[in-house]
């Protein structure tokens, strides 16, 4: 990916969500590789907390205000990163709400409100993206995805139907970009169940304080894989053992997967812990405080993954797989001469 051209040399990267969580991991792995990161997110705690991030690495940060479900409020939130920043190398859409209850029980209200954010959240960050990428015939966007945009689990409907429609969505973009004869990319990364801070605020009617599916990742695991898909586009990864067999499984047994998630995916999602024990509700309001990039999970979570090393190592891992080959193909040549 060539330089940015707002003088200073550096790409700029904007992550919608990236005051905590996933986001956050991402905004400090952009920042080591030498990026000005912009941060979109509701809470200024957590946006002042990325941004010095940023700052520590020797980057420049820039917190923007945003509720990426309005539309009006993320085009002015990109005309503003590029007024400050520069024009916009890379835009990452991980911004997210959901909702834990089984769907009969969640509130119109509250499966729009998820709806909003996790979907249309994406829609209105990749216009944005696209109508300042598009003329200028370069730059990328990454969709972060999840395994729940291939199989749905019980008591995240809206979640799950959310990332479905970021699936087809980015599906039919991709398209729209190829017709045109577009430099600009977009990918899909998607994740497993990660220790992130969403457990510890996501709107809940269960008794237990939710918790994400097993295994759990770190992370920071996860977060390079964006940055490496954003600086190497391609055009779909699936991130850390779980999401691959998911996918795969789903694909392979869906009606099997059905009945096991029916009976293990309720009590699966929820720890020994009261709910009384979750930080807040961040679905209308963001939850006060900078929280960071994990949860409470980290003596639960894998903080490495084969997956993952050989994801990021693709390229060596395939060069040595060609030599090895060829070797072996030289050395039955010369057997049979």
């Amino acid at each position: 990916m060539s330089a940015s051209g707002n003088g200073s040399g550096r790409r700029v990267a904007v992550v919608t969500g990236g005051s905590a969580g996933l986001g956050r991991a991402v905004v400090r792995e952009f920042a080591a590789r030498g990026y000005d990161v912009a941060v979109l997110a509701r809470g200024a705690e957590g946006l002042a907390g990325a941004v010095a991030d940023v700052e520590a690495a020797g980057g420049r940060g820039l917190a923007v205000p945003c509720d990426v479900g309005d539309a009006e409020a993320v085009e002015s939130a990109a005309a503003r990163v590029e007024a400050g920043l520069g024009p916009i190398d890379v835009w990452v859409n991980n911004a997210m709400a959901s909702v834990f209850a089984k769907f009969w029980d969640v509130d119109p209200a509250d499966f729009d409100r998820a709806t909003r954010t996790t979907y249309y959240g994406y829609v209105n960050g990749t216009r944005a993206a696209l109508k300042r990428m598009v003329p200028r015939d370069r730059g990328t966007v990454v969709q972060v995805g999840s395994a729940l945009a291939h199989r749905g689990i019980p008591l995240q409907s809206a979640y799950c139907g959310a990332k479905h429609a970021v699936q087809g969505f980015t599906e039919s973009v991709i398209t729209d970009l190829l017709s045109e004869g577009s430099s600009v990319t977009v990918s899909l990364v998607h994740m497993p169940g990660m220790n992130t801070t969403q457990f510890g605020w996501v709107r809940s009617n269960l008794p237990q304080h939710p918790q994400p599916v097993a295994p759990i990742y770190q992370p920071e695991v996860c977060a390079p894989v964006v940055v490496d898909v954003a600086e190497r586009p391609r055009r779909e990864t699936w991130v850390g053992e779980a999401t691959v067999g998911t996918i795969l499984g789903n694909h392979l047994a869906p009606a099997l997967l059905d009945r096991y998630l029916g009976r293990t995916g309720v009590s699966g999602q929820q720890t020994d812990l009261p709910a009384s024990a979750m930080v807040g509700d961040c679905l209308d309001e963001p939850v006060p405080g900078d929280h960071g990039a994990h949860g409470i999970f980290d003596e639960r979570s894998w903080s490495r993954s084969p997956q993952v090393w050989a994801q990021r190592h693709r390229r060596p891992l395939g060069a040595a797989a060609g030599l090895a080959a060829a070797v072996l193909l030289a050395r039955g040549l010369v057997r049979r001469g």
